[in-house]
């Protein structure tokens, strides 16, 4: 599963394959904006441009989906590791710099940290949030554990057969 390391803020957000950068930075709670973004963003859009970011060396071809045709427009000069993170989408683990046109003091030095350390591999499974285990354990009868458990029928109903009904 993919790795986001966040060269500016010096983290490494774990994600899973296809979720949108903008909403992992965000969830995160990572500063994607400056000033002007903050107070005037499209909300993911793609509209405004003020959520671009850099990618710092691609780790490997295809860590992230093909540039949009809204990118490629609305980063027509700019330069080409420059992406719109509401218009992408993580395949793979990669190292991200958020606000590129804001100076960074050691930015070479950072850089060079972050491409020096091997990215973790990241989580081998979606979550599963304590709550959710207790509400299905409480569900279950007595005795039976979760992995005994049989899926539910459709309709929530129980199952019927024709003797049963007779």
């Amino acid at each position: 599963m993919p790795v986001i390391r966040f060269v500016r803020e010096g983290r490494d957000v774990e994600c899973y394959p296809g979720e949108n950068l903008r909403e992992v930075a965000l969830r995160e709670g990572l500063e994607l904006y400056g000033l002007k973004g903050k107070l005037g963003n499209c909300g993911g859009c793609g509209q405004c441009i003020t959520c671009f970011v850099e990618v710092v060396g691609e780790s490997s071809p295809g860590s992230l989906s093909a540039r949009t045709a809204v990118e490629e427009r609305k980063l027509l000069r700019r330069p080409q590791q420059w992406r719109l993170a509401c218009q992408t989408l993580v395949q793979h683990s990669v190292l991200v710099l958020t606000r590129p046109q804001a100076g960074l003091a050691d930015a070479e030095a950072r850089i060079a940290a972050a491409k020096a350390e091997p990215l973790p591999a990241g989580p081998t499974a979606w979550p599963i949030e304590e709550s959710e285990i207790e509400s299905a354990a409480d569900e279950l009868p007595q005795g039976q554990d979760l992995e005994a458990r049989a899926p539910e029928q459709p309709g929530g109903g129980e199952s019927t057969t024709a003797d049963e009904e007779a």
